[in-house]
Formats: structure tokens, sequence, C-alpha cells
């Protein structure tokens, strides 16, 4: 017993040998498989694992592998059926042909869930909005459009259901407790924030008209409790019990001032 298990040793170590040893003349002979030496005469290696392009793979036909991809110039997935462990960390960077590397471009990371459909993404740099770039996370489902029904809720602060806070398109329910240390400002909506009919098409195309909608339906559906301000006649409006009130408001009290 003894004798085999160091006979395997043996071999596992003048494989890996053999193995280094071809990458000091350049790359290792198997493409799919490299060795290269970091720097010149340094003695000192990184691996490069790669995977053909193979427009036909039987894969490019699930809309799970091909969606935001051009098989012409993306190599197959390159599959570890194990589970993959660093002590250092896993970085995704961009390159010279964006597009073509992630996703559309902007996809760093899909975890799919039972149904092997529906899925959590995170993405960098689809958008820029208000003056910045942004960075994305949501939990896409299986409708496969930008509409409300085509994201899932995602669970932020803990594993429990009716706890924590949850995320989706257009709406938020925080379950826990909310503590600001800065200043809550209420929705500035007027007659030109709103619209009862919902733009026809992508809503990602049609965002703005989209977002108005939006704005509309949730004042339209909302529950006892709703607040906001009425920009149009510069007041303060809740919702009870059905009807929307005016919230009283009073100048401040003689010596009371503010610097800003």
């Amino acid at each position: 017993m003894k004798n085999k298990i160091f006979s395997v040793i043996i071999t596992v170590f003048i494989g890996i040998e053999a193995f280094a040893q071809s990458g000091e003349s350049g790359a290792a002979k198997n493409k799919y498989y490299q060795l290269f030496e970091g720097s010149e005469n340094s003695g000192k290696y990184r691996i490069e694992l790669s995977s053909d392009i193979d427009t036909t793979w039987n894969k490019w036909n699930n809309s799970g592998y091909n969606f935001g991809f051009d098989k012409n110039i993306t190599p197959m997935y390159t599959n570890v059926k194990g589970i993959l462990s660093t002590n250092y960390m896993v970085q995704v960077r961009g390159n010279e042909n964006e597009w073509g590397k992630k996703r559309w471009g902007y996809h760093v990371f899909e975890g799919y869930a039972r149904d092997d459909k529906s899925r959590i993404t995170m993405l960098v740099n689809k958008h820029v909005e208000i003056d910045k770039p942004v960075a994305e996370m949501y939990y896409y489902g299986t409708v496969y459009n930008h509409s409300e029904s085509a994201y899932n809720w995602l669970r932020i602060g803990s594993d429990v259901k009716q706890h924590s806070f949850l995320f989706s398109r257009d709406k938020a329910i925080f379950y826990g407790s909310l503590k600001l240390s800065n200043a809550l400002t209420l929705g500035r909506i007027g007659h030109d924030n709103i619209k009862a009919e919902a733009p026809e098409g992508d809503d990602e195309k049609n965002s703005e008209e989209s977002a108005r909608h939006v704005n509309y339906k949730a004042l339209k559906n909302s529950e006892d409790g709703t607040i906001f301000y009425d920009k149009d006649n510069n007041i303060v409006v809740i919702k009870i019990e059905g009807e929307w009130r005016k919230i009283a408001t009073e100048a401040l009290p003689q010596g009371v001032r503010y610097d800003f």
C-alpha cells in the first residue's frame, strides 16, 4: 500500500515538473491549460485556462447561455466540477473587447436558481444616472424583458421570512425599522410626474415615461398612511381611510432659525 501511494506521489510530481518545464520555453503546448512566466527569467509562473470558440455548441441553443453574447467571438463556457475556493479574491476586469467578454459587456456575476432560468445578477456601467456610473444588483425572473413582473424580490439582511428588507424593480418593503442619520425627503410629485397609461414597448427604452406610470400606479393603489409632497400645490398630503388629506403645517416658532 505504501509503495502505491509513493508511486502516485512521484507520478504527480513528475507531471507538474514537466508542465513547468514546458512553460520555460514560452507557453505550455496544451493551449487550454497554459503556463506563462510572470516576467522574463523570473522563474515565477502564472496559469491561464481557456476554451475554444464553437458556434455549434449545443448550449448556445439555451437562452441562459446565449443571451447577451455573440457566439462568433465568445468561447464556450469553462466549467469547474467542484467548489471554487480562494484565499485571495475573485476579480472580473474589462478588456479591449468588453462587449464580447461580459454578458452585454456589463455582467460581473450571475447565480442561477433551482429552475436554472431565473438568476441573481450583478452588473456595472450599464447606466449613468445623476452624473455617476451605476452598479446594479437584482433577482431576474423568467419573463426575460424589462417589465415589473420580470424582477423577483431580493432580500437583504437575512434569510428569515417576513424580516429584513425586500427590493424589486419598483417597490421596496422594509420589515425592520429604519433609522436615518440625515434628512428624509418626500417624493415631490406633480402632474408632470405621473402618467395614467403605460407606455408601449420596452420599459428600458421608455424609462422616463415608464417611471411616470410607476408613480401613478403607486399613488392610485396606495394604502392608508401613504404620504407625498404635492409640488403643484406646495402641500404635504397623506391618505387616511382611503381619502387624501392635507397635513397642516405651521411657521417655525419665534426664535427658531436655521442657517441652511
